[in-house]
């Protein structure tokens, strides 16, 4: 058999197959909700010196931030972010230990209040951080990474 007939009688499966394979991937029950995407991170900056924490800005929105931090001291150091609830510190996220003159970066999602970003021991000063009600949406910011 050759010709045309043969050629139909190849093409008419695959045809049939495809048309099947999309019809299946049409529809059906699910929906998805287009949820609003979290606000655009905040990047902070801070630096570990021998008698205080420094941060910059010590004000912005709630929201996800990275926190970067480099120590300036000579000792091993650990950051921490700590919020101040009734008056009680409750520690929320914290580093490993960033060694002297080397950099660390801390991503946490922090809620509006009165936080202190701290080191252990060694009495160094806290640095005071005010956070404010939340960021919008980034959901229709381009560029987004």
């Amino acid at each position: 058999m050759r010709g045309p007939d043969r050629t139909r009688r190849l093409i008419a499966p695959g045809a049939a197959c495809i048309a099947l394979v999309a019809f299946a991937g049409c529809g059906g029950e699910k929906s998805y909700k287009n949820d609003p995407r979290p606000p655009q991170t905040l990047v902070i900056a801070g630096a570990i010196l021998p008698d205080k924490v420094s941060v910059a800005p010590a004000r912005f929105s709630a929201g996800p931030i990275s926190l970067t931090v480099a120590n300036e001291t000579d000792a091993s150091q650990r950051v921490s972010i700590v919020r101040k609830i009734n008056g009680q510190l409750q520690a929320n996220e914290q580093t490993g230990p960033i060694n002297p003159h080397d950099t660390a970066t801390l991503k946490a999602d922090v809620d509006r209040g009165e936080y202190e970003i701290r080191v252990e021991g060694n009495g160094i000063a806290p640095a005071k951080v005010t956070v404010g009600p939340r960021r919008k949406s980034a959901q229709n910011d381009l560029l987004q990474p």
